[in-house]
C-alpha cells in the first residue's frame, strides 16, 4: 500500500510494458515501483462488460404465461402495460430485481428496489 505524496490518495499499481509504476488516481502522480521496498505487490484488473454481455436470459417460458400489469411505462414506446417477473440478481439479503417486457413493442428493462 502506498499513498500519494502530493495529495494523500491511495495509489494503485499499473503495468506499462515491462515496467510497473505507482499511479495516483486523483492527481496523476507517478512513481517507479521499487520491489526491494515491498515483499509483494498485487496488480488488480477490473472487467468491464458491454451492454450485450449484461443481457439476462429468462428461458424458454412463453411470454403469455407471465403476469401482466398496468402502470409500468415502457421507456422505448411509452406504452403503460407490461409483463413482469422477479429474479434474485444480487445477494440474498437484498430485494429481487423486477424485469419488465412491454406488451406492445417487446422492449425489456429492469427496475431495482
Amino acid at each position: 500500500m502506498r499513498f500519494c505524496p502530493s495529495c494523500g490518495t491511495l495509489m494503485t499499481l499499473r503495468r506499462e510494458g515491462e515496467r510497473v509504476v505507482w499511479v495516483c488516481p486523483s492527481c496523476g502522480h507517478r512513481e517507479e515501483h521499487n520491489p526491494s521496498n515491498l515483499q509483494f505487490a498485487v496488480l488488480k484488473h477490473s472487467i468491464r462488460h458491454t451492454e450485450k454481455e449484461r443481457i439476462v436470459v429468462v428461458g424458454e417460458q412463453k411470454i403469455e404465461t407471465l403476469p401482466k400489469m398496468k402502470g409500468a411505462v415502457c421507456p422505448r414506446c411509452g406504452h403503460d402495460e407490461a409483463y413482469y417477473w422477479l429474479m434474485q440478481t444480487r445477494r440474498a439479503d437484498e430485494p429481487p430485481t423486477r424485469f419488465f417486457r412491454c406488451a406492445r413493442c417487446g422492449h425489456v428493462w429492469r427496475e431495482y428496489d
